[in-house]
Formats: C-alpha cells, structure tokens, sequence
C-alpha cells in the first residue's frame, strides 16, 4: 500500500539520516581525540571514550537501544581480555560484576511494573482508564495533557518514578490511538511530571532520604541545642505539588512550541488504509459523529428508512444513560432513532453534509462517545469475500441481518470489477460466490470472522487484541503487592534509624 513517492522519500529521508550519523561521528572521534591528550591517566582516557561512545549511539539510534546497550556491556567486558593491548593493567570493569546491572532493585521493580502494566492491560482495566480520561478531556491536546500528567504525578509521589510512567504506558498509547495524538506530545509532559511527582512525598524523593540520614550522623557530633530536625513523609508535600502545578502549567502553555510536532508515532505502519480503499474500490468515507436533537425529524424513524436513502451507514450508538452499542448483536435495521441519542457514521463527506441538513443534526468536532470504541486499534474497514460453498450463496446482507448477526456494516459489494456503494441497494443483492464485501467491523468481530467457513478474510493485518477481564483480580493483586514491595520496604530500610518517620 505504500506508493513510490512515499518510497522514495523514505529512501531519501533515511541518506540523509546516514549523512548525519557520519558527521556526528566524525565530530565524536574528534573530542575523544582531544580528550586523550588532557585526561591525566589512559584508563580515563578509555572511559572516556566509551562513553562518548555510548552517547553517540543512543543519541543517533545507530542501532536499536537496547543491542546500542549490550554492545557497550561487551565492550566493558572485552577490556579484560585486551588490557594489554590498551595499555591497561587490568580491565575496566571486573567480569565477575559485569552483570551487576541488572540485580539493582531499581531494574527489577522497573521490569515488574512493566511486566504487571502489561497485564493490567490485557484485562482492559486500562482500556477503561484511557476511555475515561477522552470523555473528560475529550480530544483536545490541552485538556488531555493536564489529566494525564497530574494522574502520574500522584500515582509518582507513592511509588518509583520510573515505574509509575511504565505502568501508564499502555494508557498513553491507547489514548494516542484514540485521539490522533503523537504519542511523543503526551509521553514528554508525562514523564517529566512522572519527576516532578516524585518530590511531593518521601517516597520518591532518593536526594532528601539520603540527606535526612547525613542529618542525623550529623546531630550526633552537635550539641543538643544545634541538632537539626529530619523531614516527615509530607513536608517536602506543598513544594512538590507547586513544582508539578508548574510542569503541568508550562507544557499546556508551552507545549505547541517544545513538544515533538510528529505524528508518525501514532501511526501503526507507513501506509494509509484508508487511502487503499479509495484507491481500489473509490470508497472515500469519514467516520462521523452526530447528535440527534429533540426536534429532529429523524427521531421516531428506524434506521432501514434513511441509510439506504442517504446513502449513510450506522455503525454505532448510543442512548442516553446507556452505554455504548457497537459490534454482533447490537444494531439492527429496525433499531427506533430517539431523542438525544448519539449515532456513529461512515459515509462520503457531500452525503454526510446532506444528511446532516435535511435532518438538522449536530455534528462533534472528533469522536467523544466513540472515541474508544470506534479508535482504529479497536474498529475499521476490512475486505472480505464469499467462498464457494459459503451457507450466504444467494442470500443477501439483509437476509442473514449481517450487522447484527456478524458485526459486518457492509459499505461496499465489489463483483465482476464493479464496485456497489451505498444507496445502490447492496444489501438487497445476493451473494455470489466471489463476491467481496467491503466492511467496517470492530477487529474483535473480524477475528470470529476469521474463524467462520462463510468467509474468507483478505485484510489480515488489524490490531489483534484479546481480552481477559476475568483476570482483572489477579493483576491488581500483584500490582499491589508490588507497589508494596517497590515502596514500602525499601523506604524503610531507609528510615528506620529516622525517629521522625
């Protein structure tokens, strides 16, 4: 799906990264250089080096960060075994301890609060959490930013900094996903307030524990008139909360201006699908969300009566008080639009607009009620084609109820190079073995299509997601125990020569 002009300037996008990456070297080589005539001994001269070095490749992603971290890790190793050849007496790091790394409770808890993050997303808790933030902040970027880095700011003052941005990762991708956000706009504020967060309790404050036991060797050699007294769990707590208010406030105001501008981070793959199936079968729909006001002329009408007509197809709803109706089982021809209720549409923008006027609809600015539910993680248009042998072989999308039985909002009916749209009566045709239809379908109803004889499906590649909600109370049984584990603990070995904690 990708086309030669985007080829082409991904080649050339890509020369001009290696012309950069070969500067940047040169420029290295050139400092390390420098840096051996003024170091006073040729084992700084090495460390040195190795460590412009390690720059040098995270800065540029040379390589991939973590294969740009284990060939540090051999190097350091290799010294050694090559001392003499460097002119050291011995190498850098002893072998024994090259490991070492990687038993610091720093990076397991960090690992572990990944690890658990993942699982509490699998059971969706996350999902809820990023569907909850969009109906509050809506999809706004200065809306969105302020929940999220002041919900990790809190989560941060009770648990590791960098655990507590690792364990809202996936709620961050979802709500890129979600909102069209780049995820570089929203994992800067978070992480920098993820900091920040750390100063508002004891917990995540590393400097002040340790100064809070200097204080207290200290008393011991003052007069008693002279002793200091050490810092409780909340006293560094006011100044903590200004310094996130801070950080919160200078990214919503200054955020247009130093956040990353790119959105290629939001985006699952270079190609545009949407792009593939205006090319192929003209299909140029828009995912819309309207409201159906109280005087509306559409209130009291089923949806059988205006999609073929309009040529518009509903793909979701939802009543008010209600939760929200997508996928098998929930809309159906006869389904009675009502007052307030919100509809989510595909269909070509000049139908849409006609649509919209004959029946005076509202239209939102961006999906809010469906922002989670119709996200492209989680819905899309797929391809799919009748086999032989198919049970649908001469019936037509309304004689099996194909939304409601399957989950499949046909669009499209491509058959002998003609391509049907909406409005040219597609779901009165019966099916013919061949036939492609055109769908736009939740991914989780696609993978039970996957599954069904009655189909073939050609679009393979969609986000494969499998819940397991009925786990929820294991992983927030090991989060808590980790949260006990990461924090509790080691804040008191910490503090319990500290009378005042």
């Amino acid at each position: 799906m990708i086309s030669l002009a985007d080829e082409e300037r991904m080649v050339a996008q890509a020369k001009g990264l290696d012309r950069k990456q070969w500067i940047a070297a040169a420029i290295f080589a050139v400092i390390a250089l420098y840096m051996i005539k003024v170091v006073p001994s040729i084992e700084i001269a090495w460390v040195s080096g190795l460590l412009l070095f390690t720059i040098y490749l995270f800065a540029f992603e040379v390589v991939g960060v973590d294969v740009a971290a284990t060939t540090v890790m051999v190097l350091l190793g290799l010294t050694s075994l090559l001392a003499p050849v460097m002119g050291l007496a011995q190498g850098l790091v002893d072998t024994q301890h090259l490991f070492d790394g990687f038993s610091s409770n720093a990076v397991i808890s960090i690992i572990a609060v990944m690890i658990i993050g993942a699982g509490l997303d699998k059971t969706g808790i996350m999902s809820r959490v990023a569907s909850f933030i969009l109906k509050v902040g809506g999809s706004g970027e200065a809306r969105i930013i302020p929940i999220i880095s002041s919900t990790v700011g809190v989560i941060s003052s009770f648990m590791q900094n960098v655990g507590a941005a690792a364990l809202f990762l996936p709620v961050v991708s979802r709500i890129s996903a979600c909102s069209g956000l780049p995820m570089s706009r929203l994992l800067m504020p978070m992480g920098f307030c993820a900091i920040l967060g750390g100063t508002i309790t004891m917990v995540g404050s590393s400097p002040l524990i340790l100064l809070n036991d200097l204080i207290l060797t200290s008393n011991q050699a003052l007069p008693a008139e002279q002793q200091m007294t050490t810092w409780s769990l909340f006293s560094v707590t006011p100044v903590g909360l200004a310094l996130v208010a801070t950080g919160i406030i200078y990214f919503v105001l200054a955020g247009r201006f130093v956040l990353p501008a790119s959105g290629n981070e939001s985006s699952t793959s270079g190609s545009d699908p949407m792009k593939y199936f205006q090319d192929v079968y003209g299909i140029n729909y828009s995912l819309s969300e309207l409201v159906v006001p109280d005087t509306s002329p559409l209130v009291g009408k089923r949806l059988d009566d205006v999609e073929t007509k309009y040529r518009v197809r509903v793909i979701a709803s939802k009543r008010l008080g209600e939760e929200t109706r997508v996928g098998p089982g929930t809309l159906a021809r006869t389904t009675e639009i009502q007052r307030g209720m919100v509809l989510g549409l595909v269909a070509d923008p000049c139908d849409l607009n006609h649509f919209i006027e004959k029946y005076a609809l509202k239209k939102r600015q961006g999906l809010r009620s469906f922002a989670e539910a119709l996200a492209p993680t989680k819905a899309g248009i797929a391809e799919v084609v009748i086999p032989p042998g198919s049970s649908l072989i001469g019936k037509s999308a309304r004689d099996v109820w194909m939304r409601k039985s399957y989950g499949l909002a046909m669009v499209g009916l491509h058959r002998n190079g003609k391509t049907l749209h909406e409005g040219d009566e597609i779901r009165n045709i019966p099916f013919q073995a061949g036939d492609t239809l055109v769908v736009h379908t939740a991914w989780d109803a696609l993978t039970r299509i996957e599954k069904d004889r009655n189909f073939v499906l050609v679009t393979t590649e969609y986000p494969h997601e499998e819940l397991r909600p009925q786990k929820i109370g294991y992983a927030c049984c090991s989060f808590l125990l980790l949260w006990d584990w990461c924090c509790s603990p080691i804040c008191a070995s910490r503090w319990h020569c500290s009378p005042a904690l």
